[in-house]
């Protein structure tokens, strides 16, 4: 369920998940594809550290055809609750940039705990 929540979140955004067939060839197999989500991955975590303590990206396996996108969550630093941020990955550049402060409860996303 916390999958499916997150892919409609990305949907509503109008990020979308994209058609994995109209993808670039050269990143089709499946290793490719895990090599592809560890670094979206990796590089969103490291662009939340600033505001979020031990960030948790969410990333889309596939992303569209131009970037790769995750949801990053976590605690926020000095501060309580839960906060996440949409993390959009540039295939081209390999730039990341992280958007606006999402209260994570009211999106209605996390376990119950």
């Amino acid at each position: 369920m916390h999958r499916h929540a997150i892919r409609h979140i990305l949907a509503a955004a109008g990020l979308g998940i994209g058609c994995w067939s109209t993808l670039p060839a050269f990143a089709s197999s499946g290793d490719a594809w895990q090599d592809f989500a560890a670094e979206v991955q990796g590089k969103c975590e490291m662009a939340a550290r600033a505001q979020i303590e031990l960030p948790h990206a969410v990333v889309d396996p596939f992303g569209s055809e131009s970037f790769g996108m995750a949801l990053v969550t976590g605690k926020p630093k000095g501060a309580n609750g839960y906060v996440s941020y949409f993390c959009i990955y540039d295939k081209k550049t390999k730039a990341v940039e992280l958007g606006t402060e999402l209260e994570t409860e009211r999106m209605g996303i996390l376990p119950d705990e």
